[in-house]
Order: C-alpha cells, then structure tokens, then sequence
C-alpha cells in the first residue's frame, strides 16, 4: 500500500552541500542518511540537516518535484529554503 503522502525533501550535508531527495517519512529517511546507509551523495558528506521539504499526494509528483529542484541553481534553492523568490 502507497503511503498516504510523499515528501519532496533537502537536506544540507556536513560540507554544505545541498541533496534532494523524496520518502514517505523525511525524519526516518534523515535517520538513514545519517547512518552512513542513505544515498551514495550523502554518505561522505555527514552528517546531514534536513532544511526543507514539502508535502505531495502522490509519489509521482513528489518524483517530478524533485527532478525540478534538483534542475534549480544553488541560489535558487537557497531561495526556496528561506522562502524567498
């Protein structure tokens, strides 16, 4: 069974690096990240600060989400994390 909601997240690594990814559960995914057991990016990059996320009903929003803030510059994201234009 789907989960009810998916999450578009990012997370700023230990070098300030910034990741994107999507989970059902952002904390528990932040949890696997930081166990060295997350996506291959992240895991010489710990530990890991969740800075962002938001909610989509569907895992095939949440995924198209993704691709398009993963396409967004580093200020660009910066801007959507402080919640500025």
């Amino acid at each position: 069974m789907e989960p009810h909601s998916w999450w578009v997240y990012m997370v700023r690594c230990g070098d300030g690096t910034l990741y994107t990814g999507i989970a059902a559960d952002v904390d528990r995914r932040a949890e696997v990240h930081n166990r060295g057991r997350g996506a291959k990016y992240t895991r010489s990059r710990l530990p890991v600060q969740v800075v962002y996320r938001e909610e989509w009903p569907s895992k095939g929003e949440a995924l198209r989400r993704e691709k398009a803030i993963k396409g967004l510059t580093r200020r660009e994201k910066l801007a959507l994390i402080n919640g500025t234009k």
